[in-house]
């Protein structure tokens, strides 16, 4: 029985479903308590911290002065284009952003640190804050820090040398302005660590919350200037992540100072408030862009400044340039761009810093893209679907302007399922109808490629100091014939563990539930990258399938000796190895003991089970089709999605069922970001969105049901022939549900040019059409 493309519940959801996990809230149990004082400014010099009187004090305040030893985050990049900016645990002389952690306080309990938190006084300077990109970039703008003179910390520049030549012959030039609010991952649960200090090997064990554990480990005993090795850190349950929880926190490093120095068990768990102000933010970004085509609706070439807020400080370790430097490299998305000029700048403001969430920077790239072929076939008089098939990439490897080459794929085909599925001409034909009942309907595709599994070469085309992409894992079968896989990827809900289990279990020839697979202990497991930028499958997965194959073929090998065949002739399956065209068999497990019981017997196969396995690839590229169908009440501005497609091409499904449900959630996000979510800073640079009341996420009353089909590009690109799938919902979603609302309500001749498009924003938009 082959396990690798069934549909098999997790396995790792019994204990979820029936409360046996271990959440880090679940292990602070005999810890002081923890707490921060944050700055309720954006931007000033601090200029005193006035702690209570020590008599009075039920607990200790440890302000920068404490850590005077301790040294600064700082995220590199080796490029002239960006500024290094130091990231203090706690804030020294000045703040940049409201929120920002100024001391921190240890209590026997959370109500005691509570009150002592807020009985610590810091008086600061104020300054204006600089929260927007206008006045970031004005003439003469105050910099918000030193090292960034002109407030850019990054910056890429580009251009083929026909750009001006295409737009001096397009018959058409488009050209308009995008914005994407600012959004928060707001993972179920927030961040949150257990820090304890063992007093006879000296050692800290750091429970957290977190998506790279091997990373994190390695960035706090870098600033705390401690060798690796005194320090474990361990991920247990993570209750989401969506790339929220793979930097590097200040809150991470203090709790670790403060076990070594108080040598005790410390725990800090965030509240929602907390996480909305000062965990990463993302999105928040702005597009210019112009395309010239010619007059067929083929575009000749694109002109884009893309703008990208990073806020006050960059992410450790892939830093800010994560979402300028995307944005750059991969704009044209699944469209043929002969020519392409483009200038992304990440523009540091008195704001939370931001930091990778679920699509990056794709979800804005395909927006843009998506409004560029809309915008283009109304201009033209051309079918929304025939421009794009006049400009998809149908011949593959394809190389971007920028180099980037496009593995197999099947941008054209998923766009032409997508819409037979939909039946666009019987939808016109309701729409008509609906709209002569004064209803408006309204059908938007988006076609998008998500590049997936990219190893270090593409962080090191970043010029990243510390450059990511690999995987390793630790294959070991034990004598009863169980396996063991160790990985040092990192998974927070993603089904990781069962699908890497199918994987295995199919080349060693056992079922699922007889491998094991180890994550997120820095003790047991090698040193991994962690779980982000869909690439687990790929290359955790690659990692896996490797070292997998070793065992299998040393256990075809010896029982090859033991039967006396040809080791080609052992097919594993099913927990029996057999020679096949004979009745000789052993069961795995007999052939496990006897390899690690009677070594002797097979010479330099003896001496147990256990295989390596390590996985750089350059990386492949998932596609996928999104259309939305959703009816707009323009007295309301209110928008409710009636449909929604989804054609995904992920290569082979190792779960289709986890797919699904990575898709589903994916898409979820994604319509919150065209509809809902954002973060709302005020001109002081104070967050107004620090609860549920105020950011909203959708409910299931919103999201309807995501009918979803797969296709199967096979790919040369990934051993295990899996591409990755975990952000593609988020990346289709939002340009899908925007191009409906526009279709919608294209009788009004209006067009929507920022994200979320909540009801405000579209009755803005309408009441500016109709005074015109």
């Amino acid at each position: 029985m082959n396990w690798v493309g069934r549909r098999l519940p997790r396995l790792e959801d019994p204990t979820l479903l029936m409360g046996l996990g271990h959440f880090v809230s679940d292990l602070k149990q005999g810890a002081l308590a923890v707490k921060f004082v944050r700055s309720p400014v954006a931007a000033g010099v601090i200029t005193e911290i006035e702690r209570p009187d020590p008599a009075e004090m039920a607990g200790d305040v440890f302000t920068a002065a404490d850590l005077a030893d301790v040294g600064n985050i700082q995220a590199v990049l080796n490029r002239p284009d960006y500024r290094r900016v130091p990231h203090p645990v706690l804030a020294r002389e000045r703040v940049s952003f409201a929120g920002q952690p100024v001391a921190m306080v240890v209590a026997a309990t959370e109500a005691l640190a509570e009150d002592l938190a807020e009985s610590v006084f810091v008086d600061i300077d104020a300054e204006d804050a600089i929260t927007t990109f206008d006045e970031a970039l004005a003439e003469g703008a105050r910099a918000v820090h030193p090292e960034a003179p002109g407030n850019v910390m990054v910056e890429g520049r580009m251009r083929t040398e026909g750009v001006d030549a295409a737009f001096a012959s397009a018959a058409a030039v488009v050209s308009f302005d995008l914005k994407s609010g600012r959004q928060s991952a707001m993972p179920l649960e927030p961040r949150g660590g257990v820090a304890d200090y063992d007093r006879a090997s000296g050692r800290v064990t750091l429970h957290a919350s977190v998506q790279m554990p091997h990373m994190l480990r390695t960035g706090i005993a870098d600033v705390l200037g401690m060798p690796e090795s005194d320090l474990r850190v361990v991920a247990p349950e993570v209750g989401g992540g969506f790339g929220q929880k793979m930097s590097l926190f200040p809150e991470y490093i203090a709790l670790v100072w403060a076990a070594r120095r108080l040598k005790r068990k410390v725990a800090w768990i965030e509240d929602r408030r907390e996480n909305f102000l000062a965990s990463a933010h993302s999105r928040d970004q702005r597009f210019t862009i112009s395309g010239a085509f010619d007059g067929e609706g083929r575009l000749l070439a694109i002109d884009a400044d893309l703008l990208s807020n990073v806020g006050a400080f960059s992410c450790y370790p892939v830093s800010c340039g994560v979402e300028p430097l995307m944005a750059f490299a991969e704009l044209p998305g699944p469209y043929v761009v002969p020519e392409y000029g483009v200038r992304s700048r990440g523009v540091t403001t008195n704001t939370c810093m931001m930091a990778p969430y679920r699509g990056v920077a794709r979800p804005m790239l395909t927006f843009t893209m998506e409004q560029l072929m809309d915008r283009a076939a109304i201009r033209l008089g051309i079918d929304p679907v025939e421009i794009r098939r006049r400009n998809l990439i149908a011949a593959f490897p394809y190389r971007s302007p920028t180099g980037l080459v496009y593995d197999e794929g099947s941008y054209l085909e998923a766009m032409e399922a997508a819409v037979r599925i939909a039946d666009i001409p019987a939808f016109r034909a309701r729409q008509q109808q609906a709209r002569e009942q004064g209803r408006y309907l309204g059908i938007g595709l988006s076609v998008f490629a998500e590049r997936t599994g990219y190893g270090t070469s593409a962080y090191a085309a970043r010029k990243m100091e510390i450059v990511p992409g690999y995987e390793t894992v630790d294959c070991e079968m034990d004598p009863s014939g169980r396996v063991t896989l160790r990985i040092g990827s990192s998974p927070h809900g993603q089904g990781l563990k069962t699908a890497l289990a199918q994987l295995v279990a199919d080349r060693i020839g056992l079922a699922p539930e007889d491998v094991r697979v180890i994550s997120g202990d820095t003790d047991t497991t090698p040193y991994g990258w962690g779980t982000f930028a869909s690439r687990s499958m790929v290359i955790a997965g690659g990692a896996s399938h490797l070292a997998a194959d070793k065992i299998a073929t040393k256990l075809r090998s010896a029982a090859a000796q033991l039967l006396e065949v040809e080791s080609d002739t052992i097919e594993l399956k099913d927990g029996i190895a057999t020679a096949t065209g004979t009745n000789r068999s052993l069961r795995i497990g007999e052939l496990a003991r006897a390899m690690h019981h009677g070594s002797h017997q097979f010479g330099d196969l003896g001496g147990g089970l256990k295989e390596h396995g390590f996985y750089d690839p350059d990386g492949t590229f998932s596609n996928a089709c999104h259309i939305a169908v959703v009816e707009v009440d323009p007295d309301t501005g209110g928008v409710r999605i009636e449909r929604f497609i989804v054609v995904e091409d992920a290569g082979k499904l190792i779960n289709p069922l986890i797919v699904d449900g990575q898709i589903t959630g994916g898409v979820a996000q994604g319509i919150a970001n065209a509809l809902f979510e954002e973060l709302v800073y005020d001109e002081h640079g104070t967050l107004l969105t620090t609860s549920l009341a105020d950011y909203l996420p959708p409910t299931a009353m919103e999201i309807p049901t995501i009918e979803i089909h797969h296709m199967e590009t096979i790919s040369p690109e990934s051993v295990t022939q899996a591409k990755g799938v975990g952000e593609g919902g988020a990346i289709g979603a939002p340009a899908a549900v925007i191009s409906a609302i526009t279709d919608a309500l294209s009788p009004f001749g209006i067009a929507i040019d920022a994200m979320p498009a909540t009801p405000d924003r579209i009755r803005h938009v309408l009441r500016d059409a109709r005074g015109n």
